[in-house]
């Protein structure tokens, strides 16, 4: 590998489980980094760990840990500052939703979905910011989702969707309010994503309404592999005149449905053209 993120202090949430938070652990540290991550189970967040250690790579994780609590947040924080003395890159990667359709959804699962999609990444962020600009600046990388760009036929994702359109619009007025500190701040919008765990769910809910990757350009479901060299680049000085920015990746779905990010359709109206 390059080194393209060598001795970068890299955070990255949500590194327990089978996605794509433990293969950017995985592909950050192979290119340098060295990597902090955090979890809500110990059990996940140390397999990782052993992996990325196992694999020649640096990496310590904090768990477990809940990141809608702001005080177990800062604490990751800490600790980060404690080992290293810096940090480099965040990577907002953790969340957790309930798929209940609006018909039978409780306030109790909005909330639940708001938490650990939205306000989790605004509490993690508010930490890391002082430490990032005692670095001399940074790298912010927010998910998002395609669902906050368009609607979908799989229900149960309204919280989802609004908490993903969410991180959106805190990407951008991010961008602008930390800009001053030499901070960036981008997101990464990941269409369907596959792995271990989630493959009999994608199996019963979505792969008979989209057979062969759907609508998908590519014929396929994004792995987590797929999205983790995405957020590599954004983690990168490759990425160091990208600012504000959604950085879509799914297959090519959205463009072979003739919509553009954000669910516009291509064409033309009598007397203009929509371009």
């Amino acid at each position: 590998m390059s080194g393209r993120l060598a001795d970068k202090v890299v955070l990255i949430t949500g590194t327990g489980g089978q996605g794509t938070g433990r293969a950017a652990a995985l592909l950050f540290a192979q290119e340098g980094a060295r990597v902090v991550g955090c979890a809500s189970s110990s059990e996940g967040g140390q397999e990782t760990v052993r992996l990325v250690r196992e694999a020649g790579g640096e990496m310590l994780s904090v768990d477990p840990v809940d990141l809608t609590e702001p005080d177990q947040v800062q604490q990751v924080i800490d600790r980060v500052e404690s080992v290293y003395g810096r940090l480099d890159v965040l990577y907002n990667n953790a969340a957790r939703l309930r798929n209940v359709p609006i018909l039978e959804m409780s306030l109790e699962d909005w909330r639940f979905t708001l938490a650990n999609e939205l306000d989790s990444v605004f509490l993690m962020t508010r930490a890391a910011i002082p430490l990032l600009i005692r670095s001399g600046g940074g790298t912010i990388i927010n998910t998002s989702s395609v669902s906050a760009l368009k609607g979908t036929d799989i229900l149960g994702f309204t919280a989802h969707a609004a908490a993903k359109a969410g991180v959106l619009g805190l990407t951008r007025q991010l961008a602008v309010e930390l800009a001053p500190y030499n901070i960036r701040v981008n997101a990464l919008v990941p269409g369907g994503i596959v792995n271990a765990k989630t493959a009999q769910w994608f199996l019963k809910n979505v792969a008979q309404k989209q057979p062969e990757g759907g609508r998908r350009l590519l014929k396929r479901i994004g792995k987590p592999e797929d999205y983790a060299r995405v957020a590599l680049f954004l983690a990168s000085d490759e990425a160091s005149y990208l600012d504000g920015t959604e950085l879509l990746v799914d297959g090519g779905e959205s463009i072979s449905r003739g919509e553009r990010p954000g669910g516009h359709v291509h064409g033309h109206r009598k007397g203009r053209s929509d371009v």
